[in-house]
């Protein structure tokens, strides 16, 4: 049972992980040992709640394929259990981040002096190019 919040829970039987091996350098033990884990789960035909499925589908992750498949990829750890809880926080990560409401953002106003310094440096600015004009004899 993966915990997402309170009230939300997935079951194990709906999450798919397979063992892989594990690309890249790492000598005999890559090549005879099946460490990495491939998972997979369906949103569609998950128990999750319809607007974390809508959430889920809406977002544009590499992770997520068009049919709404979310593949994770595990396998920065040497040990295979390792990989398991890594995938499985990482699906956890992203159902969480797919449910979060972003505050709306409050427009606000800069302050009077900052406003003040920005026009004095302007106008110092423009003193020191007029000075670098032609000089004439009067």
């Amino acid at each position: 049972m993966l915990q997402i919040s309170n009230t939300v829970s997935i079951p194990e039987h709906e999450i798919e992980m397979s063992a892989v091996r594990s690309q890249g350098a790492g000598g005999q033990n890559v090549n005879k040992v099946a460490t990495a884990i491939h998972l997979r789960f369906d949103i569609v035909a998950s128990s999750l709640p319809e607007r974390y499925k809508e959430r889920l589908l809406k977002l544009s992750d590499q992770r997520i394929t068009k049919e709404g498949v979310i593949v994770i990829k595990a396998q920065e750890h040497r040990s295979q259990e390792q990989n398991r809880e890594e995938a499985l926080q990482r699906l956890q990560d992203l159902i969480k981040s797919a449910i979060a409401v972003a505050k709306p953002r409050k427009k606000s106003k800069p302050t009077r002096s900052s406003q003040r310094k920005r026009l004095d440096s302007k106008t110092k600015r423009s003193q020191i190019k007029t000075m670098r004009g032609k000089v004439t004899d009067e």
